[in-house]
């Protein structure tokens, strides 16, 4: 008896060519692989390991101009279209801060690094230890292919192989159970904050998990809605033009959008925006609870919606706009107040 080893690469265009509309990540999931081993195997024809530091790649992005970033988990997809600006560094966190182009990078997460060119779409696309896509920036029409040549020269790794030693994700944590918690003292820090950022610093003192924590609130600060809910807040505040905020986030990235929002459109279970710098597509099947809450500010209460998934994991948060040292949109607050009773 003969044993065909088929490698993954041959696989993979076996793959492509009987399903030739499927996703690279929906595709990995498909085939038991991750994504990055697949975009490994076009290593020396259609992909080039990227090497060195990554912090000062991603320095020399602005170099690339208008761009479009791209970040996402299994249930959204961010993309945001601008120039990467006022990038900067204080260990394994980064920041963007541009108008447009606005992240918070997780850099321990990010592992490897490839461009990618396929169908006149060139990209650079990172990935984490477990093969995930953390992140990825494509050139638009208006981008400087030159300036993106040179950058891919100046970082391509020595290693050009396309194999990648991927180590499994890990099991994700129990929450403690209710009754281990302190909710007084939590319920008490929860109304102490002077800032939504001391949130997280507060779920990690108690030993609270995120939703759980929105189960523990104090009355009247969190309350569980509806996807039909949220939709009807995306709809409003795009007859409005209240400008909102979006927050999409895996563990190596947070993108967030800020601005209106305009043209939605429903296509199967995707809910879509489709503008014109932003496109974000969600997958409601794939979105378990959404949840309203009021966290106390310096400025006054801050009202968001928060996503999860079926295993408890945030996927992404939506405010309307607003800035350190300024009190909430009353047109936001109106918005919820409204369709939220």
């Amino acid at each position: 008896m003969t044993t065909i080893n088929i490698s993954l690469k041959d696989r993979w265009a076996q793959f492509r060519a009987e399903h030739a509309t499927t996703r690279i990540r929906d595709a990995a999931r498909q085939m038991g692989v991750s994504e990055a081993e697949l975009v490994a195997t076009g290593v020396g024809e259609t992909a080039t390991r990227l090497g060195g530091d990554f912090q000062e790649l991603l320095k020399e992005v602005t170099k690339l101009g208008y761009v479009m970033a791209l970040t996402r988990n299994d249930a959204l997809v961010h993309e945001r279209k601008g120039i990467y600006e006022d990038v900067s560094f204080n260990g394994h966190v980064g920041l963007v801060l541009g108008p447009d182009i606005d992240l918070r990078l997780f850099m321990h997460r990010w592992q490897w690094g490839f461009a990618v060119s396929e169908a006149d779409r060139h990209s650079l696309q990172f990935f984490d230890a477990h093969g995930e896509a953390v992140h990825k920036i494509y050139l638009t029409d208006r981008s400087d292919r030159v300036a993106y040549d040179a950058l891919v020269a100046r970082f391509r790794d020595a290693e050009q192989s396309g194999g990648l030693a991927v180590t499994p994700s890990p099991a994700l944590s129990a929450d403690q159970p209710d009754e281990a918690i302190d909710v007084a003292g939590f319920q008490a820090g929860w109304l102490a904050m002077q800032d939504t950022h001391e949130f997280f610093g507060l779920l990690r003192q108690y030993g609270v998990g995120r939703q759980q924590g929105l189960r523990l609130a104090p009355n009247g600060h969190a309350q569980l809605v509806s996807m039909d809910i949220l939709k009807q807040v995306f709809a409003t505040a795009a007859e409005r033009q209240v400008p909102i905020m979006v927050f999409v986030s895996n563990p190596g990235c947070i993108q967030i959008h800020s601005g209106p929002v305009r043209k939605l459109v429903q296509m199967g279970p995707w809910y879509n925006v489709l503008d014109p710098q932003f496109n974000l597509h969600l997958n409601e099947t794939l979105v378990d609870q959404v949840w309203m809450t009021r966290k106390p500010t310096a400025d006054g209460i801050v009202t968001g919606l928060e996503l999860f998934d079926r295993n408890g994991q945030n996927l992404a948060l939506v405010f309307g706009e607003r800035k350190p040292g300024k009190p909430e949109l009353e047109s936001w607050r109106a918005i919820i107040g409204e369709i939220i009773s």
